[in-house]
């Protein structure tokens, strides 16, 4: 009897580990039927979609039209509701975390943390006696914080009053005015100078009169960029609907109310709508735990520059400057650089834009897409920062060709490729205070080369490979070449410097000072 019932469990679990190996071998034929019929439903769907606008410009566009006229309503600057479609979506790692897999991944960098911690307080106890609990770094680079803010207070404040009041008095005064190209060239010449003097000169003026310290530029200037460019997105977004009003000769013109003016400027996105998709209730607790995610990351960042970058570049100045030193500083910047991507990526893009969207009930959390899947640089542009990247395709690269004509994609995608490296260039010169062109050097040479050469016809493992590759590689570039030269100007200043000598890289010369 003992014998017969071992014999059915043995059979079983024989039976279980049979199914088992069943189910495994099927999984791949399973999903690879799933994924082909997503193709297909997918490929319907846009066929379906082609077919809809096909017949709705044949509805728009009747049979008497002639072929000039239809030629000429075709290339018509599109309306502003056929740009950007807004949804309610979650952030995808919010997504990704629900994966116990993926959250294994999230908790081992917080393992990371604890030993970078583990071994700054150690390192101090043996060589102070005593655990040192200081943070004499971040004071220093987020110092003079009330110059900050009253900065901030005035950038916002004007951005509020200023673009706003300049566009209801264009917008009321157009339909009447007689003279309306001169009516629009006097508001838009004002417009052009509160972004280039107000906004542009102001700011900065301060970060370098002040003398502020470069987590605090980065701040001032960083809101001066975005201040810049929801204020124009406002102006692009909203003068095509006055035209057409007048153009239609309604009798209300469409001003947006002040109350979604103020909701755009501190919504995540920065391409302006009248309303957006909502969330119906505000989660604190998830608030919460994002800004004590971007907490930690700053004193992820803080450990980062203790442990790896100080120690490292502290007396690199001191030493000869040479092509096996320089290998050698890229290579060990890798780590520290991939790292700080990381937490930029992760501090920036999900949890402080997730921490506004959330206190705004602001429903489309698609700040960035799979960025790390990327075979391609084209496809990597597109998907690592998906709220800058649809400002600069919608009224950078869309514009430019509707200027120019679709003819000129190349030149419209140069355009946006200058624009971007010299904004980012701007932003370092400013934030650490010389101009050393590193990035915008990385961005117009290997950026456009690699645009080029690994674009989305790239398939496959080895191009994703290939492209985290020469993304470690400039990492390690732009923290070694960037930590030299203002280690280079901390031991090598200047008592009188000239206009020139903050052009001048000093780590190439400051060894031979010493």
């Amino acid at each position: 009897m003992l014998l017969n019932c071992r014999v059915d469990v043995d059979h079983v679990i024989t039976r279980k580990m049979q199914l088992i190996a069943e189910a495994e071998q099927l999984k791949p034929a399973f999903m690879k039927e799933v994924d082909s019929h997503f193709t297909e439903f997918v490929n319907s769907l846009v066929a379906k979609s082609a077919l809809l606008d096909s017949s709705s410009s044949a509805s728009l566009f009747p049979a008497s039209c002639s072929e000039k006229e239809l030629h000429k309503a075709k290339t018509l600057r599109a309306p502003p509701e056929h740009g950007k479609f807004f949804t309610a979506r979650r952030s995808l790692l919010d997504e990704l975390f629900e994966v116990s897999h993926i959250r294994t991944i999230y908790h081992m960098f917080i393992a990371l943390l604890i030993v970078f911690i583990l071994s700054t307080l150690l390192v101090d106890f043996i060589d102070e006696g005593r655990l040192v609990l200081g943070f004499d770094l971040l004071v220093f680079v987020f110092g003079k914080f009330p110059v900050v803010f009253c900065t901030w207070l005035c950038m916002f404040c004007a951005t509020v009053i200023v673009p706003y009041n300049l566009f209801v008095w264009w917008a009321q005064g157009y339909s009447s005015s007689s003279h309306r190209r001169i009516h629009s060239l006097f508001y838009g010449v004002l417009f052009m100078l509160f972004q280039t003097a107000g906004l542009g000169f102001g700011p900065t003026y301060i970060a370098i009169t002040y003398a502020l310290p470069p987590a605090s530029r980065f701040i001032v200037i960083l809101e001066q960029v975005r201040l810049v460019m929801k204020a124009h997105s406002f102006v692009r977004e909203n003068v095509p609907r006055v035209l057409s009003s007048v153009k239609d000769k309604s009798s209300t013109v469409p001003i947006p109310r002040i109350s979604q003016y103020l909701y755009f400027l501190f919504a995540p996105t920065l391409i302006y709508r009248d309303n957006y998709p909502r969330n119906p209730m505000i989660r604190w607790g998830y608030v919460a735990t994002k800004f004590a995610q971007v907490l930690g990351s700053l004193f992820y960042a803080y450990y980062i520059f203790v442990r790896l970058c100080i120690p490292l570049f502290h007396n690199s100045s001191q030493e000869t400057f040479n092509l096996r030193g320089l290998v050698l500083c890229i290579f060990n910047s890798i780590l520290p650089g991939v790292l700080i991507l990381f937490l930029v990526f992760f501090a920036f893009l999900h949890c402080w834009l997730n921490a506004f969207a959330e206190m705004l009930r602001f429903a489309d959390r698609m700040f960035y897409k799979d960025w790390w899947n990327s075979t391609s640089y084209a496809n990597y542009y597109r998907t690592w920062n998906v709220v800058v990247h649809d400002w600069l395709y919608y009224y950078a690269y869309r514009d430019f060709l509707w200027f120019f004509g679709k003819k000129f994609k190349a030149a419209a995608m140069l355009s946006v490729f200058t624009v971007s490296a010299a904004v980012h260039e701007y932003v370092l010169s400013i934030c650490f205070g010389f101009f050393y062109p590193v990035l915008f050097f990385l961005f117009m040479c290997f950026g456009m080369v690699f645009n080029f050469i690994l674009n989305d016809r790239r398939k496959g493992p080895i191009w994703n490979v290939i492209m985290w590759t020469s993304l470690f590689l400039g990492q390690g570039v732009i923290i070694c070449l960037y930590s030299q030269e203002w280690y280079a100007r901390q031991y090598c200043p200047m008592e009188n410097p000239t206009f020139l000598d903050y052009l001048k890289p000093r780590s190439w010369s400051c060894h031979m000072k010493m």
